[in-house]
Order: structure tokens, then C-alpha cells, then sequence
């Protein structure tokens, strides 16, 4: 096993920016510049660095990993991040596998799975991401899934095992709470889980805590804290990078309109929008808006 045939795989295969594959649920990844600050979001994913390094930001909270780190996203947060050395000649390199909580609660369980410890009632979450180093056995198993690529008609036979195997290995690893929770259906990571991809549906709607808590299903000093602990910001916050990221698109695609598209992702007027968008961002829309574009066609 090498960790140089994985990279080299990466590099093979991944065009520039992030590419699905032929190999549901994986991607790879080719990155050639780096420095300049990126807003994204994480989605559920489990993100093996094949060559370069990152920061990552979100809710004030910086996470750095690089070759042979790994890390795990349980909850889609809006993240501010970065590539440190990436070049056209030196690419930052990277795999990457969803992590899809239906096969998470399959494997949490089986017999196997019986000495994990399950959370108990009021615990916190865990963090909804973490690094790691990556252990022999996942760099291995991440190599055979890469290796399909090139045996196309082995994918729908042997993928689906592999993914579960890379899945467990991250389990039982030293990060492994941040997945399992995942798979728990009654966890607080698991509720605040669906807070956010309610938040996400309706980020334009003015928030009450208070329903929000109700809609997790727990009270609110409890679900504040726990939304907290998963996602190293409150529900407001994590609105409002939302609301600004989608702004951000729209703004690309016509920014002639800033107020229509203040009002229409939910701010009031457009000088609060304008305040909080430069806070973010660092420039006012129209001129982050042109800044981008110009990047575009470069």
C-alpha cells in the first residue's frame, strides 16, 4: 500500500474544482489556488487530503489538516476555508466519500457495533467536524475504492462494501463519535440535523428559537446548547451564512438587483443586507459580485 499511489490516483482522475466519479457518494478533488478565501458549505462528508493543506473556519472555529489527514463533516455548515499552498503545478489533492447516515445506522447496529458507547441522556454533541490522522488500514481502503475507477464494471459489486468498511474503520476511530451519532436517530446531532436542513429550506423565514426547539424536539436552553456544540454557532448566526451565501449566487448570476435579492433572501432593507454582506465577505455585493466575476472568466 502507498500513500504516493493514492495520491496519484487523486491526481488522475480529479479535474480542477470538486468532480463526482463514477463511484456514487465519491469525489475527488483538484485545487490550484490557494490563499484567496472561499465560502462554501461542507455537506456530509468524510475528506481524505491526497496533497496540500487547509484551514477551515466556521463559527469562529479553525480546524487545519493536510496530506494524510483526514475530515469528517456530520452536519452541512456554511464554512469559510482556504488552500495554503495550492499552485497550477502543486494542486492540493483530495478524496472524498458522502457519508449517508442510513448505512451509518445500519453498522451501529450489528453485533459488532454493541461496545460502542451510546450517548447519554443530556450529554452534548459531539462537534459536527473533526480531523484526524489517517490510520494504515482507511488510507488502504480509500486506495481500492480509488482503484475501481479503472475496473468500472467491478463499481456496483464491490463499492457498496468498501464504503461501509471505510465507514466503520471512521467509526471506531479516534473521531468516531462525530459519525456515530449520525446514525443514532434520536441524538441531539440528529436533531439538530434536521433543525438544519429545515433552516436551510426556509432561510428566508424570520426564526423563533422557540419553534425551532419545538421542531427537534426538545426544550430550548437545550436545543440552543446543542445546536451550539454541533455547529459552533446559533441558530441565528447559522441563518444569517445562509442567507448571505445565497445572496452570493443570485449576485453572480444578476447583479443589477441587489435590493430585489436582499428582500428576497430575507433581509428588511438593504443597507443592513449591504452591512452584513461586506462583514462576511470583505466587499460590498456589487463589488464582490464583479471581483468574482472577473475571476469567472479568468
Amino acid at each position: 500500500m502507498s500513500f504516493e499511489e493514492f495520491r496519484a490516483l487523486v491526481d488522475r482522475h480529479a479535474t480542477v474544482g470538486i468532480g463526482t466519479t463514477a463511484i456514487p457518494g465519491v469525489v475527488v478533488s483538484r485545487m490550484t489556488q490557494g490563499g484567496s478565501q472561499d465560502e462554501s458549505s461542507t455537506g456530509t462528508i468524510l475528506a481524505v487530503v491526497a496533497q496540500g493543506t487547509k484551514r477551515l473556519s466556521v463559527g469562529g472555529v479553525v480546524h487545519d489538516y493536510g496530506a494524510g489527514q483526514y475530515l469528517v463533516a456530520s452536519v452541512d455548515l456554511p464554512v469559510s476555508g482556504h488552500f495554503a499552498d495550492a499552485t497550477p503545478e502543486h494542486p492540493a489533492l483530495g478524496f472524498g466519500l458522502e457519508l449517508r447516515p442510513e448505512i451509518i445506522a445500519e453498522l451501529m447496529f450489528t453485533a459488532a457495533a454493541a461496545d460502542f458507547p451510546r450517548p447519554a441522556r443530556g450529554e452534548s454533541s459531539p462537534p459536527a467536524i473533526a480531523v484526524g490522522d489517517t490510520s494504515e488500514r482507511l488510507l488502504d481502503a480509500t486506495l481500492r475504492m480509488l482503484r475501481l475507477l479503472d475496473h468500472p464494471r467491478d463499481i456496483p459489486v464491490i463499492a457498496p462494501m468498501i464504503e461501509r468498511e471505510i465507514l466503520w474503520l471512521i467509526m471506531s476511530d479516534e473521531q468516531g463519535a462525530t459519525v456515530r451519532h449520525l446514525g443514532l436517530a434520536d441524538s441531539s446531532l440528529s436533531r439538530v440535523r434536521h433543525v438544519v436542513r429545515w433552516i436551510r429550506e426556509h432561510f428566508a423565514e424570520a426564526l423563533r428559537v422557540d419553534e425551532l426547539a419545538e421542531l427537534a424536539r426538545m426544550s430550548p436552553s437545550a436545543f440552543y446548547r446543542a445546536f451550539h456544540a454541533v455547529t459552533s454557532m446559533s441558530p441565528i448566526q447559522y441563518q444569517k451564512s445562509i442567507r448571505l451565501q445565497e445572496a452570493r449566487l443570485r449576485l453572480i448570476a444578476d447583479p443589477g438587483d441587489i435590493g430585489t435579492i436582499a428582500y428576497a433572501v430575507g433581509y428588511e432593507s438593504p443597507s443592513q443586507f449591504s452591512r452584513e454582506y461586506r462583514r462576511e465577505f470583505g466587499a460590498s455585493p456589487s463589488e464582490d459580485a464583479a471581483s468574482l466575476r472577473g475571476a469567472a472568466r479568468r
